[in-house]
């Protein structure tokens, strides 16, 4: 990975490259995040996606669609790098990684009443279309999703836009 991290600085210097726990892209420091930990081609492919991310410019999402849109945008960008540094990303691995954005998606879109799939309303809140059940989501992606059901009285979910840092 050394090797392809000093070719992505030359040919990218307006990004920085540090060292971290976690593989991300981080837009308010302009940094790609890489871990050593994983010496695999696993590791070439993840760096490639968080490459993605910065080329694409995602910075923020409104909803957990775009969200899931950007994470598909920044594999298809990775695809692309992998091919011009001799990097073939294995489409297995990719389907793996979306499907835990699938999965957290899944739960954070049943309805905590009578487990109906809806969409998002904003940044925090879902509403059920069977019966019409409020709740409360957290706007990070990075823990469990709990979902916290309204009180009828409550007044209607305020817009919000989540702060992003990509994984």
């Amino acid at each position: 990975m050394t090797q392809l991290l000093l070719t992505l600085g030359k040919d990218f210097p307006g990004l920085v490259f540090a060292s971290g726990e976690e593989f991300c892209w981080s837009p308010k420091t302009n940094t790609v995040i890489y871990s050593q930990c994983k010496a695999s081609p696993d590791a070439e492919w993840a760096l490639l996606h968080e490459v993605g991310h910065a080329l694409l410019d995602h910075h923020n999402y409104k909803s957990d669609l775009e969200l899931i849109g950007m994470e598909t945008q920044a594999w298809e960008k990775a695809r692309e790098l992998g091919e011009k540094y001799g990097f073939t990303i294995d489409p297995d691995h990719v389907e793996d990684c979306m499907d835990t954005y699938r999965d957290w998606l899944h739960q954070r879109s049943a309805c905590p009443v009578c487990s109906t799939q809806s969409l998002q309303q904003d940044a925090e809140h879902y509403r059920c279309f069977n019966c019409g059940q409020v709740w409360t989501v957290t706007a990070s992606r990075f823990c469990r999703p709990y979902r916290r059901k309204e009180a009828e009285n409550e007044k209607s979910p305020r817009k919000k836009t989540s702060e992003a840092t990509f994984v």
